[in-house]
């Protein structure tokens, strides 16, 4: 077989792999596309049992058990979520668009989510950990036996 029919052979006859990688990336694109709003956290966080919606500096918050887990920051872009503090450094270099902090922060176990750059499924995650670290051991203990 000549060289060109092998070509057109394989381009006509797409390879699995590349199906495979085209398909991902198209639901990445998807899944990446939905823009993330203090309403889609608003969802997630009335999702966590316990969740109460609060203020916290003038802003809209959500507080567990009376204490803070994440609350929009003062410019409306970026919410502020409780973190562990090598969750958060691990964050920042993975994803530096969507995670970082101030110098505000730099001493305290909050970090900064920047809504225009994470992707909602991050967000989730981010926001069941911040309850986690909030949420007293009773509802914990009952939301990891569910």
């Amino acid at each position: 077989m000549s060289n060109q029919a092998l070509l057109r052979t394989m381009c006509s006859q797409p390879n699995n792999d590349d199906t495979a990688r085209f398909k991902t990336r198209d639901r990445r694109r998807k899944r990446s596309s939905r823009t993330v709003t203090w309403d889609t956290v608003r969802e997630l966080a009335l999702a966590l049992p316990g969740s109460q919606e609060s203020s916290s500096y003038g802003t809209p918050a959500f507080k567990v058990g009376g204490k803070l887990f994440v609350r929009l920051r003062e410019e409306g872009d970026s919410v502020v979520v409780r973190i562990d503090e090598a969750e958060r450094a691990m964050r920042i270099r993975a994803d530096p668009k969507a995670f970082y902090i101030t110098e505000h922060y730099a001493p305290y176990p909050w970090m900064l989510v920047r809504l225009s750059a994470v992707r909602r499924d991050d967000l989730a995650d981010l926001l069941e950990e911040s309850w986690r670290l909030r949420a007293p051991k009773r509802l914990l203990a009952k939301y990891d036996s569910e």
